[in-house]
């Protein structure tokens, strides 16, 4: 499985970390990240790759949500075939 994760939300200490440990324990494979800040306001856009035969999506999704309600961030995930159907628009 392939997805797209976007992180939004007020600058704080350590968001790439605790993103990067969530991926990490969900056996979730960072392919590519960028990141920036505007005013005070922390952007992330990754790519990940994972075996969707030990983890789905809607559980990728979820614990991912639950992350981010924790950290007040607004953390999204979208699959990579409909991110790129939406981005041929």
């Amino acid at each position: 499985m392939k997805a797209i994760i976007t992180v939004v939300g007020q600058d704080q200490i350590g968001i790439v970390a605790k993103v990067a440990n969530e991926l990490a324990r969900l056996k979730m494979n960072i392919v590519d990240i960028s990141q920036t800040l505007m005013d005070h306001n922390f952007t992330m856009m990754l790519s990940a790759e994972w075996d969707d035969q030990q983890l789905s999506f809607a559980a990728a999704k979820k614990a991912l949500e639950t992350l981010g309600e924790a950290s007040a961030l607004t953390i999204r995930i979208q699959r990579q075939a409909v991110f790129d159907a939406i981005q041929k628009l």
